[in-house]
């Protein structure tokens, strides 16, 4: 019987299944770049606001404590914004008559909350606490990077599950001793943090790697 095919066709139905295979896997590596990328985590993006407020200025500059402005993070799930009202405590006096600070001064004289953008979000899936991270020794910048260097806030992590679990797999590394340092924006960890971290998560009842790693303890 005569041969149908030329053998040529040989070579070109494997690489023609090769090539598809190939496509499929740098396909899937792209979606998966991504995800990870800022365009889609926002992380290391800055966003416009009402009042471009400088952290930089407040607590770099000034020295403003965290709590004094997000005053729940030590007993709530959530840090808190400030009302307007914690904003005039010292802006009724300085810079009282700035055009810059008029959308503060209106919103304290009409009793209107200044619409600030969100930029830390999570998925509406994701619980998470700030309090219990506060009260175990998780600093600050942990999360939110040194926000005292940040003339405008952005979000310095990913906060992709994957780096959630990095920490919750290893939380010896991110424990502080004393704690002011939970809000000491320049922490940093010492060459023994290991043997620190170690002795704070059994002092403060760290839960076990398998708890930390629960569905259900982020996933509510």
């Amino acid at each position: 019987m005569a041969q149908i095919f030329h053998r040529s066709t040989n070579f070109i139905s494997r690489f023609t299944v090769f090539a598809a295979i190939f496509l499929l896997g740098l396909a899937v590596v792209a979606v998966l770049a991504v995800a990870r990328s800022p365009y889609l985590t926002r992380q290391n993006i800055t966003r416009e606001q009402p009042v471009q407020f400088s952290h930089k200025h407040h607590v770099g500059d000034d020295g403003i404590d965290c709590r004094y402005c997000h005053t729940g993070v030590e007993t709530s799930a959530v840090a808190g914004i400030p009302p307007t009202k914690t904003c005039m405590n010292c802006h009724s006096v300085l810079f009282n008559n700035v055009g810059y600070l008029e959308p503060v001064r209106a919103s304290y004289r009409d009793d209107k909350s200044i619409e600030w953008v969100k930029i830390h979000r999570l998925a509406d899936f994701v619980y998470f606490n700030h309090s219990i991270h506060i009260n175990k020794g998780v600093g600050c910048s942990t999360c939110h990077g040194q926000v005292n260097q940040m003339p405008l806030i952005f979000q310095a992590n990913t906060l992709l599950m994957q780096w959630c679990l990095d920490c919750h797999r290893n939380p010896e590394a991110v424990l502080r001793e004393k704690p002011e340092d939970v809000f000491d924006m320049d922490w940093k960890a010492p060459e023994n943090q290991a043997e620190i971290g170690k002795k704070l998560a059994a002092e403060r009842n760290i839960r076990t790697t398998a708890e930390l790693t629960s569905c259900s303890t982020c996933h509510r």
